[in-house]
């Protein structure tokens, strides 16, 4: 992987492990009955998208359509609505992932910005066409929230790849 400019450390190779188990922690807290608020983020969405970004051959649209399908299922929604917003928002992913590794994570924010938007008003689409009810415009601060999520997940999920591959006295990490 090409690392963005002024980054001088390479990482090391993710755990396939440590894939799956953050994207089961991010659906469990996505199951925890917090409430469905409309500008509630979609922990998952923001997992998902982050290893479809740095790990394109690992997750890809048709884990991102399983996930979507158990959102659907969990959450009573029209069965394929998250699984389409959830594939979208994989291809977009991948399909972003080489030019939004050349800059900082503020700016990796700001550019995915666009896909968490567009994903949340499909979603909202396919529920209005299915005859739901508009849940406000709050529903637009998701997105925002989940781009803020951005730095955040980027700093906890890339943590494991950047320690030292050999600890010594000099890194006890």
């Amino acid at each position: 992987m090409i690392m963005p400019r002024g980054s001088d450390q390479l990482l090391l190779p993710v755990n396939p492990f440590f894939i799956a188990f953050t994207l089961a922690v991010a659906a469990a807290f996505n199951m925890l009955p917090l409430g469905r608020l409309p500008a509630m983020p979609d922990l998952l969405a923001v997992v998902l998208v982050f290893w479809s970004v740095h790990q394109p051959r690992r997750v890809g649209v048709g884990l991102a359509f399983l996930f979507g399908l158990l959102m659907d299922v969990h959450q009573g929604a029209l069965l394929g609505q998250h699984a389409l917003a959830y594939t979208l928002l994989g291809y977009a992913g991948i399909s972003i992932h080489r030019r939004l590794l050349w800059f900082g994570v503020v700016e990796q924010a700001l550019q995915i910005l666009p896909v968490f938007v567009a994903v949340h008003l499909v979603s909202l689409a396919v529920r209005m066409a299915a005859g739901g009810m508009f849940p406000g415009w709050s529903l637009l601060l998701a997105p925002v929230f989940e781009a803020l999520l951005w730095p955040v997940a980027t700093l906890l999920l890339l943590a494991p790849q950047r320690r030292a591959p050999d600890p010594d006295q000099n890194r006890p990490l």
